[in-house]
């Protein structure tokens, strides 16, 4: 069979990008070897599905091209895919920090988007692999389980290798080494970081506000501790701009004049021992775990200015070396892939070899936490599917 536009991959860029390309009546295929569309959506933010992000620009994108995303992220904007969404009457929330979730599950974005590609005339093919793919003057001829398929146009929308147990591979930089394309360095990205064993095991599930820091980026959100390391989405943001061997520096009290209070309280209850009193700015058993190490000993009226200065400075730049991270298996997102310079910033389109595109999370362009990555999706599969649909 023969079509104009054949898609590998069915989750959320693929899935959009059917529909647009096939809006003209263009006849449109999109395939995938898993037996469900669109699992990570289902997945994601808790099962509701943390869709966009009401900030979204530029800036919260990771790329050796800093500019490349302007284009695509311009034209189709965080708005643009909210009115979408309200269109398909899916009631939804801002969370925190502009993340919007679906009010009731993350299956309501799966289902409008299967819907508006079978509106538009595009097919759904399911638990089908892809065995080659071969081009010649005429398009490209992609063989299936099932026999032969060609098309003009051909949308990689495969996604990274990030949560592999859900079928994540890495095909789509596999086709583009194929058609000349060079990569950037890949890793996992938005992902817990892990210390040596039991560092943090007496502190497991605690969580609290701070901010987070390395020499590149700056975050304030909650940091979880957790038996192999540390989690939470400051440590997800932190981790893809970390590298191994490099500190990360956590403000356990952001914003907090820990010095002023303590001061004030030595006045007025010196008697008071001072891991009584830091337990009422910190949970307890952080103040504990830091007891030894940072010498809390005392009473209130023992601490002198310095000491108390000391601390402070203490908590507010405790500086922690991560052995590693979780790696792909957890991460949400995959850093890297398909390098920018072989791609046109307004279409997708491979500049080497016309009609083949690449889409979504395998392309070099990643998000921060917090509905970007779709964002980033849904704006570079609109970019692709409109190119497509208007040649």
């Amino acid at each position: 069979m023969r079509y104009d536009t054949i898609i590998i991959g069915a989750g959320a860029a693929g899935l959009f990008c059917g529909a647009e390309a096939a809006r003209s009546g263009k006849s449109t295929l999109v395939l995938d070897h898993a037996k469900k569309p669109g699992e990570k959506i289902r997945i994601s933010g808790g099962g509701r599905c943390n869709f966009t992000n009401m900030f979204a620009g530029p800036e919260n994108f990771l790329s050796q091209n800093k500019h490349f995303a302007k284009s695509a992220l311009k034209r189709f904007t965080q708005w643009d895919f909210i009115d979408r969404v309200d269109r398909a009457g899916i009631a939804w929330h801002e969370k925190t920090l502009g993340q919007l979730f679906c009010d009731d599950k993350a299956t309501q974005i799966i289902d409008m988007l299967l819907d508006d590609l079978k509106s538009t005339g595009g097919e759904l093919r399911l638990d089908t692999s892809v065995q080659s793919i071969a081009q010649d003057d005429d398009g490209f001829t992609l063989t299936l389980p099932t026999g032969r398929v060609r098309c003009a146009n051909l949308v990689i929308a495969t996604g990274g290798k990030s949560i592999p147990k859900m079928g994540a591979t890495g095909l789509a930089y596999d086709i583009a080494r194929q058609f000349g394309h060079a990569l950037t360095e890949t890793r996992p990205g938005l992902v817990p970081l892990t210390f040596p064993e039991g560092r943090f095991a007496a502190l497991s599930g605690l969580s609290l506000p701070v901010r987070i820091s390395n020499a590149r980026a700056t975050f304030d959100e909650a940091m979880l501790f957790t038996h192999r390391g540390l989690s939470g989405p400051a440590i997800l943001q932190i981790s893809s701009y970390w590298r191994e061997g490099e500190p990360i520096e956590v403000n356990l009290i952001p914003d907090l004049p820990l010095f002023d209070l303590l001061a004030a309280q030595r006045q007025l209850e010196g008697r008071r021992n001072l891991t009584t009193e830091l337990a009422r700015h910190l949970p307890a058993r952080l103040v504990d775990h830091l007891s030894n190490p940072l010498g809390l000993t005392g009473n209130l009226a023992d601490q002198s200015d310095t000491r108390l200065r000391s601390l402070e400075h203490a908590l507010s730049h405790w500086q922690l070396i991560p052995n590693g991270s979780e790696g792909y298996r957890t991460a949400e997102v995959t850093l890297g892939g398909i390098d920018t310079d072989g791609l046109d910033s307004r279409t997708m389109m491979s500049k080497t070899t016309p009609g083949l595109y690449f889409i979504g999370e395998c392309v070099d362009v990643t998000g921060w936490l917090g509905g970007y990555n779709f964002q980033w999706a849904w704006a570079s599969a609109h970019a692709a599917g409109n190119h497509i649909a208007a040649s």
